[in-house]
């Protein structure tokens, strides 16, 4: 009961704040913020921590070069950078695990801060009147329910497991969500506001749904190489911010990508 009122008041929160794009774009960047320190303290447990300062302030400038809308032209330059200092000042901490600190800086950055800009990009969309709000609860929708169906489906009917990363997924629970959340995203696009044909609505639900467990699965695989259960213990009932949003980072970046490859959004 905690963990689905958890849930719900997180989903409530995070539904209102795309109303406003701003208020939006603090949650993401919270959202973010808060990752990156539990991917550090994984990374610790490791032994291998982050050059944390540089990627704090990476996983900040992709967040408003994305809002400022000057991601497209200048995240060469900010990859660079991070790479640079991040290498720079490795070299003034211990000289074992130079290498992997510097490294996993760079992938924290574009784990995180990279993957979340897909939401802002989403948001920003202004091909009809309000569509990048509507679209951006679309997606948010459906990388829920891909979470919520592979869980009732797996523990219904679950019999064969997926990977030993994660023993309690299994390719039942897996299978069941694709085709669950591939109808209602169907479903959902044939309300007029949303500007889709439902066959449009069938492939962003699928592919949205693939990358999001995708994500569950990646995130598992890091716990699992830690030897952690969860990768924080900030929401109750849930783990960690990470252990929630790890979906969510892989499944936003494919809603945004099926709407090039079905032709939706061109590329500018």
């Amino acid at each position: 009961m905690r963990r689905v009122v958890t849930g719900i008041v997180l989903a409530a929160v995070g539904l209102a704040s795309v109303v406003l794009p701003w208020t939006f774009y603090l949650v993401v960047l919270a959202t973010g913020l808060a990752c990156l320190y539990e991917l550090n303290n994984l990374c610790e447990v490791k032994g291998r921590p982050l050059e944390y300062p540089i990627a704090v302030i990476g996983v900040f400038l992709y967040t408003a070069f994305a809002v400022l809308g000057l991601l497209h032209k200048w995240e060469g330059v900010l990859i660079s950078g991070i790479v640079v200092t991040a290498f720079s000042i490795g070299m003034y901490g211990e000289e074992s695990g130079y290498f992997a600190r510097t490294a996993n800086t760079l992938l924290a950055v574009m784990y995180i801060g990279k993957l979340l800009t897909y939401f802002i990009f989403i948001r920003q969309i202004d091909l009809f009147p309000n569509i990048g709000l509507v679209w951006t609860v679309y997606a948010i929708v459906l990388i829920a329910l891909s979470d919520i169906m592979a869980m009732l489906v797996g523990t219904a009917i679950g019999r064969h497991p997926m990977t030993s990363i994660s023993p309690k997924k299994t390719w039942e629970g897996a299978a069941g969500s694709l085709a669950l959340v591939t109808a209602a995203a169907a479903l959902l696009a044939t309300i007029p506001q949303m500007h889709l044909i439902w066959w449009q609505g069938a492939c962003i639900g699928a592919l949205t749904n693939v990358a999001a467990q995708a994500g569950d699965l990646v995130e598992s695989a890091l716990k699992r190489d830690a030897g952690v259960k969860d990768a924080g213990s900030l929401i109750q009932g849930h783990g960690g911010v990470l252990d929630r949003f790890d979906s969510y980072l892989f499944g936003g970046t494919a809603f945004f990508a099926t709407l090039h490859l079905i032709g939706i959004l061109q590329v500018r």
